[in-house]
């Protein structure tokens, strides 16, 4: 799957680029969704516009996290993994039973993005099983995504010579069209366009760079971990409030 949004839709942290930039032989966006969809027939595009692009195939996708897309309105969710708790997810959310793992995170979303009752973090945290998602929201221009706990599923981002957001679980992928501005996306980890990037396993601390150098001794892009020793400010808006609960997560 693949991901490429423009800087004013989502910006990564500044750390996921290479220090190293003009050595690191990197490819634009819109060049990078050439290449992913070229690469196989079998290959879905969606074109948000302006935003950016999603891409995903059937094909080559691992047998036990299997891929699905799904579209709701003006969201749209790129799902990789296996809900263990989908009946429980369904119940919460008022689902009916044919609602898969995409349709769930999708209605998660909305109902966060609606002034729902629960912060981001804990909504992610009941996601049990193995996962990693895309969401683009068209409406408000955000994106959302996360990573399990056990980073059971392949799952990387980057940033493009053009200043875009890369995310991929072709490794292979990123390292040829970011060079070494890419790294593994932190487990138990989410990040949206408002918030950042965020621990959903502890979401009371700040997440810390880590410097990460290649074989040959060169700057990559950086890991990411929590910090134990610097906490988060919380700010949870009461519900009833006029605060807008986009822009809490």
């Amino acid at each position: 799957m693949l991901t490429v949004l423009k800087r004013s839709v989502a910006r990564g942290p500044k750390e996921l680029t290479s220090p190293n930039v003009e050595s690191d032989h990197r490819k634009n966006g819109i060049d990078l969704v050439y290449s992913f969809v070229s690469a196989d027939s079998g290959t879905v595009c969606i074109n948000l516009g302006d935003a950016g692009a999603m891409a995903y195939t059937q094909s080559r996708q691992p047998l036990f996290t299997p891929r699905s897309f799904g579209a709701v309105e003006d969201m749209f969710c790129i799902f990789e993994g296996v809900l263990d708790n989908v009946a429980v997810l369904r119940q919460r959310y008022g689902l009916n039973k044919s609602a898969n793992e995409v349709s769930i995170v999708i209605e998660a979303y909305r109902t966060l993005r609606d002034r729902g009752p629960y912060p981001a973090d804990q909504v992610i945290r009941e996601l049990s099983g193995k996962f990693a998602f895309v969401l683009y929201d068209s409406t408000s221009q955000a994106l959302f995504t996360a990573l399990d706990a056990d980073g059971s599923v392949p799952f990387f981002w980057g940033t493009s010579a053009d200043g875009c957001l890369v995310l991929s679980d072709d490794p292979n992928f990123l390292k040829e069209g970011c060079g070494k501005s890419f790294a593994p996306f932190p487990r138990g980890c989410f990040f949206s366009t408002s918030g950042g990037l965020q621990s959903f396993e502890q979401p009371l601390h700040k997440l810390m760079p880590m410097p990460r150098v290649d074989s040959k001794g060169q700057m990559c892009g950086a890991n990411f971990k929590v910090d134990v020793f610097a906490k988060r400010q919380a700010s949870m808006p009461r519900v009833g409030s006029e605060a807008n609960w986009a822009n809490a997560f």
